[in-house]
């Protein structure tokens, strides 16, 4: 239940909020400090620099492990599941699911059948890498690759849409679902900001394009990972 309200509290921060004025940029805060600012300032703390994607493989990320509760018996991928679910499932013998609901956002989907859904990294390994990951420790890449400590960091949506997207950022994807925009691009600037990833020029116009237009009333909290 705390997972759950951890989770549900990081996703109302990302939602659409009426903002008096824009707070003012800040520099990058310490670990463990959280961060409440609005979607164009946040996206003027992400860092521009050329991606270089020499040497990626998903194996350099070490996904899923035991999870967040070691002793519940499911791994991470598991227990977002629960942690994102409409309707509870059943859990059996080795974290078997069944039963139960979601909705995935990116595509407006709801499903009944954990088979069909992926928990999704927000941004991708492969851009995860490219935009700083590729010089961190294994254990670091580790980390990010199983992060619960952010809602928006791993989603579950349908299988058929992550699919999709892929290895794409926001300059080349974006959910096919309108009102899924504002969401998406601030869960993208959240996890950048929470890992200190860069972007890259093409993808820093295409957040711009949010965050300057139909976005510009977002809210974003991030807290940067230790």
């Amino acid at each position: 239940m705390i997972r759950n309200l951890l989770r549900s509290f990081g996703a109302l921060t990302l939602a659409l909020v009426p903002v008096l004025a824009s707070t003012p940029a800040q520099a990058a805060p310490a670990p463990g400090a959280a961060v409440v600012t609005t979607l164009a300032d946040a996206v003027g703390l992400v860092k521009v620099v050329e991606e270089k994607s020499t040497g990626y493989a998903r194996s350099h990320f070490k996904h899923w492990n035991a999870g967040a509760l070691p002793s519940d018996g499911c791994d991470t991928r598991d227990e977002v599941l629960l942690a994102e679910a409409v309707k509870a499932p059943t859990v059996g013998a080795g974290c078997k699911l069944t039963g139960g609901t979601w909705q995935s956002y990116y595509d407006g989907q709801e499903v009944a059948d954990s088979g069909a859904l992926a928990v999704t990294h927000t941004v991708p390994l492969a851009e995860a890498w490219a935009s700083g990951a590729s010089g961190w420790s294994a254990a670091r890449r580790e980390a990010y690759a199983n992060d619960q400590g952010a809602s928006a960091s791993l989603v579950v949506v349908t299988a058929r849409v992550n699919r999709q997207k892929a290895e794409q950022d926001p300059a080349e994807w974006i959910p096919p679902v309108p009102e899924s925009h504002c969401r998406y691009v601030g869960e993208w600037v959240t996890a950048k900001l929470r890992w200190q990833l860069t972007a890259d020029n093409p993808e820093m116009e295409a957040l711009k394009v949010f965050a300057e237009g139909p976005c510009e009333d977002a809210i974003v909290q991030y807290t940067p990972a230790s």
